[in-house]
């Protein structure tokens, strides 16, 4: 059940009062300005609130003491906040309150038996230090000290905490998609056709004839004409699509799970008796 103070717990706790800010209020006792309010203290476990720091210079000059929630009455349209029957003597025997010193569970006894022994209007059974001890002391079980009501603390508010869930887009890397060219060896067969003359001389099977008169003719000049041709190889290169490549993002959707404890904060109303109690609950927004 540590404490802190309001601006350690809640950097931005001014918006939980509607920008009335009410670090800076007069203290009062009945009409008498006894003082300010110089800081709240929080539990850090539960962000209820326990204790107004005020400084008491009208009493005693520097010297800043614990007020238990529950013994103030908050007025934030006068900025003021009222406590009943504190005296100056109540005041020099409360422990003093610095920012270098420790509020632990005895501290905070001694603050309580000063505000015990000088009674109050909300209990009728008067509260002895011997009910409780460190380990089963919790703050509710004094409602007089610590209990909030709508009467004398409607510019408090009750903390809640929830989970929100926000998306931040990042990136995770980069695909660079080009071309290189590699160079590679090809080999092509191309078959070839070359012509050529074959020149044959053979003996007719009538060799030796006699031949008629007049049959022989002897004609110089006489030629054979043959165009001889051949291939050669016509080898060339050309370029073709070979494939394409599309380059395009596409979104993958998934769903993240995440669990978390959340604190809420709940109205504790303690009554004595029978009385009629409208404790009606306004509708979130």
């Amino acid at each position: 059940m540590a404490l802190q103070r309001i601006k350690d717990f809640d950097p931005d706790y001014r918006t939980h009062f509607e920008d009335r800010d009410i670090i800076g209020y007069g203290l009062y006792n009945g009409n008498d300005k006894v003082g300010s309010v110089d800081d709240l203290l929080v539990d850090e476990t539960s962000g209820q609130f326990r204790y107004l720091v005020i400084n008491t210079g009208a009493w005693i000059f520097g010297k800043k003491v614990l007020l238990p929630i529950g013994r103030a009455s908050i007025d934030s349209s006068n900025q003021r906040v009222s406590v009943a029957g504190l005296t100056k003597e109540q005041v020099e025997q409360l422990p003093e309150f610095t920012s270098e010193g420790t509020v632990d569970y005895d501290y905070e006894e001694q603050v309580r038996g000063s505000y015990r022994s000088a009674g109050t209007a909300q209990a009728a059974t008067p509260v002895t230090p011997a009910t409780f001890d460190r380990n089963s002391y919790r703050h509710e079980q004094e409602p007089a000290l610590y209990g909030l009501n709508d009467r004398d603390h409607q510019n408090l508010r009750l903390y809640e905490e929830r989970l929100i869930a926000n998306k931040q887009r990042q990136k995770t890397g980069e695909v660079i998609v080009g071309k290189r060219v590699e160079t590679q060896e090809a080999r092509v067969q191309v078959p070839l056709d070359k012509e050529r003359v074959v020149v044959e001389r053979t003996t007719p099977t009538d060799a030796g004839r006699p031949v008629a008169p007049g049959e022989a003719t002897f004609a110089g000049g006489e030629v054979a004409r043959v165009e001889v041709y051949e291939e050669t190889p016509d080898i060339r290169k050309e370029a073709f699509v070979r494939e394409e490549v599309n380059v395009r993002k596409v979104v993958d959707h998934e769903t993240v799970n995440a669990e978390e404890q959340i604190r809420r904060e709940e109205l504790d109303v303690d009554t004595q008796g029978r009385p009629n109690i409208d404790n009606s609950t306004q509708k979130r927004r």
